[in-house]
């Protein structure tokens, strides 16, 4: 059995209840499951696999393959994301807004004409603490054509983590940014939809990362909170009239849930919208007695995911979301520090290789082209995905793929794990 903090086992029992906390901890007693959500962009098959319930592109593995020696994976062709992290496709795919301008006192009324976020088009969107990029790949994949994403992350390091994710997923109209919150809130930059999935006390993760247990503090959890609602202050400020809002952490105590959505609701002109489940994905919604805005829990040993927080909310201002007529242009972001890609697949002259020398190319090692390969720039391709460039100069191709990419490891397999079936 897990070793759990005392203070963090009294509260979450009380949270909980009796039952579903005993539910909760029979979980650290299963293997976490592992799910990949498969990129769009392309015609993959994934076998005879279970599909995640309310992602249509999720699916559950048997066990935890290397990813790191599937050459596909590099290539952008899936993300590695836990499952209860796919809900944010649920979520844009469901949600609704008003058609027509409505008082915020009728803001019930105005939910009787409404039309899907996928009707829009050219929606501005942020997802202001981004990394890894497990959700921001998710929602550009399930943005209306047109829409813009900016992916922001504030630490440095991890910056560029979301940077490599994000250019590896290959979708156009994202920007990567590096900045506080409260720099967008100084730059005045407008937004239609922002994701606060914010910094938070971890404990949705103790069983995915046992790490995350000897960082848990009633003092952190504290520390959470009140930084969670400077977050949401300075986004709700970046977030246009009828635009949307969606809160979420990978906690379970009500401090960091259900009390940072009342304090939205009490301090602005907010409404927690309904998000259409199935009884079966076993959400929980509100623990807190009294409470019963909209808001969706996973709980290991009762969801089959890690733990989430989430709640959807709607800016009332007696205004309506509107299509937007131009593109998002970054000359709107003066003042914020905007991520260069560190590489780019717009060499056309793309060159098909080996297993072996697709994790040769991944290591930073030259390649032998073909000898009737042209001189210069070209794609180095594993069954047609490009990996990235290199520049061949006839007797071998110089490796272009980034430092910060490649593999480090020296013990490399003879054949490639088999994930997608192509």
């Amino acid at each position: 059995m897990v070793n759990l903090p005392e203070d963090f086992v009294r509260e979450t029992r009380l949270v909980m209840g009796e039952e579903r906390f005993n539910r909760f901890l029979g979980a650290f007693d299963e293997e976490a499951p592992t799910s990949i959500r498969v990129n769009p962009k392309y015609a993959l098959a994934v076998g005879e696999r279970e599909r995640v319930a309310w992602c249509e592109e999720g699916y559950y593995l048997e066990g935890r393959p290397q990813f790191t020696f599937d050459p596909l994976f590099h290539a952008g062709c899936y993300y590695v994301q836990e499952a209860s992290s796919m809900f944010i496709t649920h979520v844009l795919r469901t949600l609704t807004i008003p058609e027509q301008s409505s008082p915020a006192r009728t803001c019930s009324l105005c939910l009787q004409r409404t039309r899907s976020l996928s009707h829009l088009s050219s929606l501005n969107c942020l997802d202001l603490c981004a990394a890894p990029g497990g959700k921001s790949t998710a929602m550009r994949t399930v943005l209306p054509e047109g829409s813009t994403l900016v992916s922001n992350e504030p630490i440095g390091n991890r910056a560029q983590i979301l940077l490599e994710n994000i250019t590896k997923w290959g979708w156009p109209d994202c920007i990567v940014t590096n900045n506080y919150p409260r720099d967008f809130r100084k730059a005045k930059t407008k937004f239609d939809v922002i994701l606060c999935d914010v910094p938070c006390s971890g404990e949705g993760m103790f069983r995915k990362d046992p790490a995350t247990i000897c960082e848990w503090s009633l003092q952190n959890v504290e520390k959470c909170w009140r930084l969670q609602r400077e977050i949401v202050a300075d986004a709700w400020e970046c977030l246009n009239p009828g635009g949307l809002l969606i809160y979420s952490t990978c906690t379970f105590n009500t401090k960091e849930n259900e009390e940072n959505v009342r304090w939205i609701l009490d301090t602005y002109e907010a409404e927690a919208l309904e998000i259409p489940i199935e009884p079966e994905w076993n959400i929980t919604g509100s623990l807190v007695s009294g409470f019963d805005a909209p808001v969706y829990r996973f709980i290991p040993g009762i969801t089959r995911g890690e733990g989430l927080f989430l709640c959807a909310l709607r800016k009332q201002s007696g205004e309506k979301l509107e299509a937007r007529s131009e593109r998002f242009d970054e000359r709107k972001m003066k003042g914020l520090s905007i991520l260069s890609p560190l590489t780019s697949h717009l060499s056309p002259l793309k060159i098909d290789v080996s297993y072996a020398d697709a994790l040769k190319y991944l290591r930073g090692e030259a390649l032998v082209l073909p000898p009737d390969t042209p001189k210069g720039m070209v794609n180095i391709c594993y069954k047609g995905f490009a990996l990235g460039p290199a520049k061949n100069i006839g007797n071998r191709a110089n490796n272009l793929y980034p430092k910060p990419w490649r593999i480090k490891t020296t013990h490399l397999p003879s054949a490639a794990p088999e994930i997608l079936k192509l």
